[in-house]
């Protein structure tokens, strides 16, 4: 994947700057040399005089270089940049593995050689195209994650700093006063939104359009009882293991009189701080919250059957996993059978074996866990309806986890991947590119064997093979896999007019 402009045209900075376009939130960074201050191209303060301005791509080069997030605009609220989101550049498989603490308790050597680099060229990469190292990159994410729970929630600081990745309460102070010349408590002028009981409410940031209500019918379709459920305005789930389980719930942030929030509302109940990171993390993939939905749509609707498409439904995501073994046995189970077929012999797997929850969670409507590889290794699957190569498949592929053979770690591209996934029994190009979809959500992933892509690309009622298919798809590159959820939801939309259209006819 060639790599993308660090900032966009700055005629184009300046007119995003000057009409508040939300399309470029989280895309650069105004920095104001007057007061100091980087906000936002969506900040409802007065815009500054445009040779006070300079633009940042990310926040961390505008806090390199001295500047302090608003208190307005708040930068923590932000979409991440989709040029670094996903996919396989090394820039983009360095931000998943710091997002999930590689840098946390080892060196940034350590980090270099997962991608297979030095450290000089690592840190030189992310300085040319990040404007910071990886490091400051790091601190940077780790103090905003840190200022959202301090502006939002009602955590004691103590809890904060450890939700935020800090090792001790000193220390976060001392990096909190640096960088943004406060102490963390000055931030608090305002109490909390009241959750019930032991909850939490954060805002998370995306870039419009988005399609909420069609992410919402992909998850309805799948939701498995007892675990996850999707009322007409939310996805609600049970999280965490047989140890520490809470539950979680995402909604639109409802508008205001100024216009819409362009945010999820998640709410959190029996989460510990150590997990509000990553769980935040995996809400922002599960939705795709980071993607540029106009950059993606301006490259495929160069195909004359994609065009229609996305302007019929602009803003379409990519809906990933929660946990990327859940989606493995899914896309296992999910092989030649119908959707509706897969759930519910995914349901009957999950209920025999997942971990019964207490009746606090029970009374929220969950009755277990979502079964873990140890649990399925060696599992008795006679009665569930499952065939026995699938069986097999399943086992394989948990004891491929519980030894190491494969996983789900960012550091791999799409193809290292696949090849890894492909070497288990049971598992086909299919199967490892559905994985990568869903529960890497591989913005290229691309499952060329499909049959529905193969029937959903002509027009003519004809079918493409696999090859056609995928020497078709290579113009999308590397957006592969939002095409296949807009031929996918095509062709679930066609089927069920044919199904209304057959029904009223007889």
């Amino acid at each position: 994947m060639s790599s993308p402009p660090a900032l966009p045209d700055p005629a184009v900075c300046e007119q995003a700057r000057l009409s508040r376009d939300a399309r470029f939130d989280g895309v650069f960074f105004t920095a104001v040399r007057t007061t100091g201050i980087y906000c936002r191209p969506v900040c409802p303060a007065p815009p500054p005089r445009a040779e006070n301005v300079t633009y940042y791509a990310n926040a961390a080069a505008a806090q390199a270089d001295g500047f302090r997030p608003c208190l307005r605009c708040r930068p923590e609220l932000a979409p991440g940049d989709g040029h670094w989101h996903r996919g396989d550049d090394v820039v983009a498989r360095a931000l998943a593995l710091i997002d999930r603490g590689a840098l946390d308790d080892a060196p940034l050597a350590s980090l270099a050689a997962q991608l297979h680099l030095g450290e000089r060229q690592l840190r030189r990469l992310f300085v040319e195209r990040l404007g910071a190292p990886p490091i400051g990159v790091r601190g940077t994410r780790r103090l905003l994650f840190a200022k959202q729970l301090l502006t939002e929630t009602a955590l004691p600081i103590t809890e904060v700093a450890l939700a935020a990745g800090f090792a001790s309460l000193r220390r976060f102070n001392t990096a909190f006063r640096e960088a943004y010349r406060m102490a963390p408590r000055d931030l608090r002028r305002q109490p909390a939104a009241p959750v019930a009981g032991d909850g939490l409410v954060l805002r998370l940031g995306y870039r419009p359009p988005y399609d909420f209500a069609t992410m919402l019918d992909f998850l309805r379709s799948r939701a498995l009882p007892g675990i996850e459920r999707i009322e007409e305005a939310g996805y609600t789930r049970v999280v965490g293991d047989a140890s520490a389980a809470g539950w979680l719930r995402v909604s639109h942030w409802p508008a205001t009189a100024a216009g819409p929030a362009h945010a999820l509302r998640l709410e959190l109940h029996g989460i510990a701080p150590t997990r509000l990171q990553d769980t935040v993390r995996r809400v922002r993939r599960m939705f795709d919250l980071d993607a540029e939905p106009n950059a993606i749509a301006a490259h495929l609707a160069q195909d004359p059957r994609l065009a229609p498409l996305l302007r019929a439904r602009p803003g379409l995501r990519l809906p990933s996993g929660w946990d990327g073994f859940e989606i493995a046995v899914r896309a296992v189970i999910g092989q030649q059978v119908s959707v509706a077929a897969a759930r519910t012999l995914t349901a009957r797997l999950s209920q025999r074996f997942g971990h019964p929850l207490p009746e606090t969670l029970a009374a929220q409507g969950f009755a277990h866990l979502f079964p873990t590889p140890e649990a399925l290794v060696d599992g008795d699957f006679d009665g569930l309806g499952l065939i026995g190569s699938r069986i097999a498949t399943i086992r394989a592929i948990a004891a491929a986890l519980l030894d190491g053979r494969v996983d789900f770690d960012p550091a791999r591209t799409l193809d290292e991947t696949v090849a890894r996934w492909t070497a288990l029994p049971g598992i086909g190009p299919w199967t490892a590119q559905y994985i990568a979809l869903r529960a890497l959500g591989h913005p290229d992933a691309f499952p060329a064997q499909d049959l529905v892509l193969q029937k959903a690309v002509p027009t003519d009622g004809s079918r493409l093979d696999a090859r056609a298919l995928q020497a078709r798809a290579q113009a999308w590159r590397p957006w592969r896999g939002y095409a296949v959820f807009l031929l996918w939801r095509d062709a679930a939309l066609s089927a069920a007019s044919a199904a209304s259209r057959s029904r009223s006819s007889r």
